[in-house]
């Protein structure tokens, strides 16, 4: 198992930036494919951003990409994105997840294995 823990959630201005992080414990951190999803009010969770076991690739929404990154250290076991050009339609709480496989549903909330406990993200207009 491997137990993750968000933070750097805020409140930020439109326009502004912040950097979530995700810190993992448990088993070897570098097995996981991580990725992050976000849950704004009465929304389903949707899918942000997703990066290999190495760091070496990675995947973003339509919707964040150009803004966000997404980024890996295997050595300090964590896990981060990088949010800039922050819009109003961005606040909602926002998730790290950890998945074994790589398979054909890697942007499906529900085939991660373990999740966070999240961290708010309000951007003010």
């Amino acid at each position: 198992q491997v137990q993750l823990v968000e933070s750097g959630g805020g409140l930020v201005q439109a326009g502004g930036s912040l950097r979530l992080s995700c810190a993992a414990s448990g088993r070897t951190f570098s097995t996981y494919i991580m990725g992050w999803f976000r849950q704004a009010p009465g929304k389903e969770r949707e899918f942000v951003a997703h990066i290999t076991r190495s760091g070496g690739s990675s995947y973003y929404a339509d919707s964040v990409k150009g803004r966000f990154t997404i980024s890996r250290d295997n050595g300090k076991n964590a896990v981060f994105l990088q949010m800039n050009s922050l819009k109003p339609e961005d606040s909602a709480v926002y998730y790290c997840a950890a998945k074994e496989f790589w398979g054909a549903s890697m942007i499906r909330w529900d085939t991660y294995d373990y999740w966070g406990q999240g961290t708010q993200v309000t951007v003010s207009s």
